[in-house]
């Protein structure tokens, strides 16, 4: 065989695999001894990467399901941008960080049961809360809104704002305290992280988050294929609501139930 021909036999032999990813089945992830978590760690309350250990909401409930099922806990990396990706890409079993249950995701994936209901709304500095009263107040001219791409509050702020400068950030970690620090005048967000960082943060308020521009569920994410995870994930969510695992987690990290 030609060397040349001889190369492209064995590039395709490297590539196939990858062109092919296909998630673990329960029995696979199971028989395993680990369940891969995919988390973006940016996104307080449900997953905050502190120095290398990651904290919230979600990393609670993922540590429960794990115990549960006798598995051992491994936290994947991943971005709002990559998510879907390395989801394909078999990364990782399930994503867990506050991601919102949309049709497009559906579409290529599959969401346990929703856990918290939310609506996108507005985070603003506490000496601009009476400025800011409605979507219509914040897509003027002069106005900063802080964004951080490749999830829904990007999407919302380009289907939505055409008048008010867009400002991006890497991490969403950092538009709360651009806020608080004036820097920009407006975070675009969820409802429950507003909330969150209004009550953890006196600079910061969410004037309107009881009356968001949208309502949306929050779900954990799984491969296209993944019905029998999907099943016992969504099992193991109603033995923590039965037991009033949930709601305990949730008063701690979602301020939800006080």
């Amino acid at each position: 065989m030609p060397k040349f021909f001889y190369t492209l036999l064995i590039c395709a032999l490297v590539l196939i695999p990858a062109l092919n990813c296909q998630a673990r089945s329960f029995d696979e992830i199971v028989t395993s001894g680990t369940l891969r978590v995919g988390t973006t760690g940016d996104y307080k309350p449900f997953s905050f990467n502190n120095a290398g250990k990651y904290e919230g909401f979600d990393i609670a409930v993922a540590d429960s399901f794990a115990h549960s099922l006798g598995l051992k806990l491994e936290l994947v990396e991943t971005t709002w941008s990559t998510l879907m990706g390395d989801l394909k890409a078999d990364k990782y079993d399930i994503g867990m960080s506050g991601i919102t249950r949309t049709i497009a995701r559906q579409k290529e994936a599959r969401f346990s049961q929703g856990y918290v209901m939310f609506g996108k709304t507005i985070l603003v500095n506490k000496v601009n809360e009476s400025r800011f009263k409605s979507l219509a107040d914040v897509d003027q001219k002069g106005v900063r809104i802080g964004v951080n791409p490749g999830g829904t509050n990007e999407k919302f702020v380009k289907a939505n704002i055409k008048n008010a400068e867009i400002v991006m950030f890497k991490s969403n970690l950092d538009i709360p305290l651009a806020v608080a620090d004036k820097k920009v005048d407006v975070m675009i967000t969820d409802s429950v992280e507003a909330l969150y960082y209004a009550a953890t943060n006196k600079k910061l308020s969410a004037p309107i988050a009881n009356d968001p521009f949208t309502r949306s569920e929050l779900g954990y994410l799984m491969p296209a294929d993944a019905e029998r995870l999907q099943d016992t994930i969504n099992f193991m969510m109603d033995q923590m609501i039965l037991k009033g695992e949930m709601a305990s987690l949730k008063k701690q990290y979602l301020h939800i139930g006080k």
